[in-house]
């Protein structure tokens, strides 16, 4: 198939990366899964044998009211949590075949809605956040542009530094997450071969 370039030609690409058929049901099981492999999976909480306190009984078995031992129980403020939450890892298990598959569906999927814009190349003379503005005004993207080239320079990244919502990734840190949030994404044809030498 042909992706239509901004200055009037056309690049020949793969129909296995970019005229995929959609699945749902992949695309959202690795974008789960890469969400939460980001995950800090730090919460910690204390037992009952783990708070701060003494474990002798609080007072004595009979004459007192309701009977109790150590203050250190959960039903005491102060005591410990009754099922605490202990650090634990969140990442789940995604092969090679199936993360490579969910990309080439998010990009077939961006693309037959007219969402991916080819441009020969994207680059800009100095880290200036009005130069990256103008780019973007000149393409017509979206709100939420992702800009993906071969090897994203130092000053792209601090070009688009300042503006919310605008994402700049080099191939080799192209995500799930992020081509799936974007509105549109912004392609340079280095960029395609690239994704097209690891998705094919």
């Amino acid at each position: 198939m042909e992706l239509a370039i901004n200055n009037g030609k056309s690049l020949s690409v793969s129909d296995a990366v970019f005229g995929r058929e959609f699945s749902e049901d992949l695309v959202h099981q690795v974008v789960v899964a890469y969400r939460n492999a980001g995950r800090a999976g730090t919460k910690a909480q204390k037992t009952r044998s783990e708070v701060n306190g003494t474990t002798k009984k609080s007072k004595k078995q009979k004459g007192g009211g309701a009977r109790h031992g150590a203050l250190t129980a959960p039903i005491f403020v102060g005591g410990g949590v009754t099922f605490a939450a202990k650090p634990r890892s969140f990442a789940q298990k995604v092969n090679r075949k199936m993360y490579r598959a969910a990309m080439a569906a998010i990009l077939s999927e961006l693309n037959r809605q007219g969402r991916i814009t080819v441009v020969e190349s994207f680059d800009l003379d100095a880290p200036k956040t009005s130069g990256m503005v103008a780019k973007l005004k000149d393409l017509k993207v979206g709100q939420r542009p992702l800009i993906v080239t071969e090897d994203a320079s130092e000053h792209l990244f601090l070009s688009a530094r300042n503006l919310p919502y605008v994402q700049v990734r080099d191939v080799q840190g192209l995500d799930p997450v992020a081509l799936v949030g974007a509105d549109s994404v912004v392609l340079t044809s280095d960029a395609v071969k690239k994704i097209e030498e690891w998705l094919a």
